[in-house]
């Protein structure tokens, strides 16, 4: 009895597309395992990601708090990450040539410090191990056929806007946030959550705040207040920019309170603990201890916290402390001004800006409908998800790569579970 070796179709040329069609390529070295990109030039974030060097995972081994990086998601992949998790996409770029550095902050990078070290690993790693890759090649549709003759004659009809079809047993989608990935899925009887963005800036409109681009400070809390929603709250990192507010504490933020912000058009209240180390009376009281100490000194020029000096100024300015205004001077009522606004400074978000090198979507396919065991449709089989398709996404640190790798790595080995049994000799 001769067998027919399994047609494999991914539709996708990100991360996630090349590691699924590698993987269900090593898995089945039999198949034809076919990659299909629009774009003449695959991996498009890839190579922006971590300005041109690709923050390919976080250093972050234990998949139970791995899984606290994923504002949706996080549990689906709990098993999942047991199964294909961060050392074991540093153990296979290692095997691959491309050796993994970890940064202070726990993101991995290639040790090239370039992104194109790892769109060559992939790129040879789909070429060595037999997958097809058309480039330039758009796919309009997806048929599902029927009538078959067995569980493994050919399931799908993939249609490309040249007009060629291609026959497949077996379809992965791997289409990011493209809404043709939402469009094939949906048709073939899925349900979409609703994308919008994750991971993006906060627009404020204070001019004088926005004076202040390029001030950072290493650590703030940032709480959001919409009335009826949870209490949203991150700590980390903040750059101030020339249209509001940025840094890792802000992409967090975005990427926890994706859909909150997005149901109330980007117009929320933000509240900023310029000294999230510390509690509000242990502010007051040095506060207090630098006014008994330096009364003579204006507030403006000593400031007795570690804040940067042209942010300290902005802030005793918001609260009517004029620049030769002295400690000594300073009342009880204004001192409790400036512990809220220390602790509890109230901003405006008034829209979103972007992220460039790591735009992220919030939705996608609902994750009830897949079998994270091998990523296969639970509606439709033969179709598989990986990445950003799936209603799956990360805060920013290599976590969205991540995923794509462990979801289109299970693809693999999925499809290879659902092989034929050889015939007996």
């Amino acid at each position: 009895m001769i067998v027919e070796p399994l047609r494999v179709v991914v539709v996708g040329g990100g991360a996630a597309g090349f590691f699924g069609a590698i993987a269900s390529a090593e898995a089945d070295p039999q198949a034809q395992v076919t990659l299909l990109e629009a774009s003449r030039q695959p991996l498009a974030k890839v190579r922006i990601s971590g300005g041109g060097r690709c923050n390919v995972t976080h250093a972050c081994f234990e998949p139970s708090e791995l899984v606290q990086n994923y504002p949706r998601g996080g549990k689906a992949l709990l098993s999942a990450f047991t199964r294909f998790q961060a050392k074991d996409t540093v153990a296979w770029f290692a095997t691959h040539g491309v050796p993994l550095k970890t940064e202070a902050d726990g993101r991995m990078f290639p040790i090239t410090n370039n992104s194109e070290t790892v769109v060559k690993c992939l790129m040879d790693a789909a070429s060595s191990s037999g997958v097809e890759l058309r480039t330039g090649v758009s796919v309009i549709s997806v048929k599902r056929l029927k009538n078959q003759d067995s569980e493994f004659s050919t399931r799908f009809e993939v249609v490309l806007k040249s007009g060629e079809t291609l026959g497949c047993d077996r379809l992965l989608l791997a289409t990011g946030s493209n809404p043709l990935g939402y469009k094939i899925a949906q048709e073939l009887g899925h349900t979409i959550n609703p994308p919008v963005p994750s991971l993006f800036t906060f627009n404020i409109g204070d001019e004088k705040l926005r004076a202040l681009a390029g001030v950072s400070v290493d650590a703030v809390r940032l709480r959001l207040t919409l009335p009826g929603t949870p209490q949203l709250e991150q700590t980390g990192p903040l750059l101030i920019t020339h249209w509001g507010l940025s840094g890792p504490a802000v992409l967090k933020l975005s990427a926890w309170g994706a859909r909150v912000l997005h149901s109330s058009n980007y117009q929320a209240p933000l509240l900023i603990n310029w000294l999230p180390d510390l509690t509000t009376e242990e502010v007051r009281q040095k506060l207090l201890a630098v006014k008994n100490e330096w009364g003579k000194r204006p507030i403006a020029l000593h400031r007795g916290f570690d804040l940067p000096h042209r942010l300290w100024q902005y802030i005793i300015a918001r609260i009517e402390i004029a620049k030769e205004d002295r400690w000594a001077e300073l009342s009880n009522k204004i001192l409790n001004q400036l512990v809220q606004e220390l602790t509890q400074g109230q901003y405006l978000i008034h829209g979103k800006g972007a992220f460039k090198e790591e735009f992220v979507t919030c939705g996608g396919v609902n994750l009830k409908e897949v079998n994270f065991k091998t990523m296969e449709s639970r509606l439709v089989p033969g179709l598989y998800f990986a990445g950003e398709i799936l209603d799956i996404d990360g805060v920013t640190g290599g976590f969205n790569f991540q995923s794509a790798w462990t979801t289109a790595y299970l693809v693999g080995l999925g499809m290879a579970l659902e092989l034929p049994a050889s015939p007996p000799e």
